[in-house]
């Protein structure tokens, strides 16, 4: 018998995230939109085995495109859900909705769900968060006793504003919605990384699995993916495919990756060489 330690893989359990005092397996958020239709959207959740899902508070009750029969699609008892404020404009629009996603998590059967997206985005066009109007909306929403997921541009000054006045995350984005582009700001993810007391959930831009192991091998926490699962050709193998690319970037993290050097160095050993 080999007397050689062999090496412990991490496991799921054996590292959690915790957010608002709750913890999650997965690092890989997903979202609800953009689907064909519901039987493809419940096996890509199936299969990415993702913990929390966001909702699009106004788009269910208004029975948008895609989201009839949204809530019973889902089970609720294994996935939290994570009610948004997509569509809200103003700071104001984003604290009503959020109460109204908070009673739609209580009728999913989580009476203590308090979590909130938090989205405020007057830009129609190129769909960019307000930093005024999520800073107003997280001091309100923080005092009310939401645990707030704030969606934003990649400012690290933003982000430790909206960290000191108790938002339980920041969620930087890594180029536009929907857009693909990958981590475009990553950078300044650096930075909020560098500097954040809370985790730190990339969101929004990527595109395909190697960018979100990318962004956990940076330091992020967790990665929110909605676009890249939904609309791939195969959105059940894609979502597999991310999340074992999230898994991937993190045993990375924790492992530890070698130092860059200026030099190249040999991995052959330059002793006992034949002459």
């Amino acid at each position: 018998m080999d007397p050689t330690p062999q090496p412990v893989k991490p496991q799921l359990n054996d590292d959690p995230l915790l957010i608002g005092g709750r913890a999650f397996r997965s690092r890989l958020f997903t979202g609800t939109g953009k689907y064909p239709d519901l039987a493809t959207m419940q096996a890509s959740l199936e299969r990415s085995s993702c913990e929390m899902v966001t909702v699009a508070v106004r788009r269910v009750q208004a029975v948008a495109e895609g989201h009839a029969g949204l809530m019973e699609a889902i089970d609720w008892s294994r996935i939290w859900m994570l009610p948004n404020t997509a569509g809200c404009t103003t700071a104001e629009e984003a604290v009503r909705v959020a109460r109204l996603g908070r009673e739609l998590a209580k009728l999913a059967g989580q009476e203590d769900n308090n979590f909130v997206k938090l989205e405020v985005i007057p830009d129609s066009r190129h769909l960019l968060p307000d930093p005024f109007g999520t800073l107003e909306a997280a001091e309100q929403l923080v005092k009310e006793g939401f645990t707030v997921l704030p969606y934003i541009n990649a400012d690290p000054l933003l982000a430790r504003r909206l960290e000191a006045v108790g938002c339980a995350t920041v969620m930087p984005l890594g180029s536009p919605i929907g857009s693909g582009q990958g981590l475009r700001n990553a950078a300044n993810i650096a930075l909020i990384i560098d500097n954040a007391g809370v985790p730190v959930v990339v969101d929004a831009g990527i595109g395909v699995p190697s960018e979100a192991a990318q962004a956990l091998e940076m330091g992020a926490d967790a990665v929110l993916v909605n676009s890249a699962i939904a609309l791939a050709g195969d959105p059940a193998t894609m979502a597999e495919a991310m999340a074992a690319a999230v898994q991937a970037g993190r045993w990375a993290r924790i492992a530890g990756r070698l130092p860059l050097r200026q030099d190249a160095s040999a991995s052959s050993p330059s002793t006992g060489q034949v002459r």
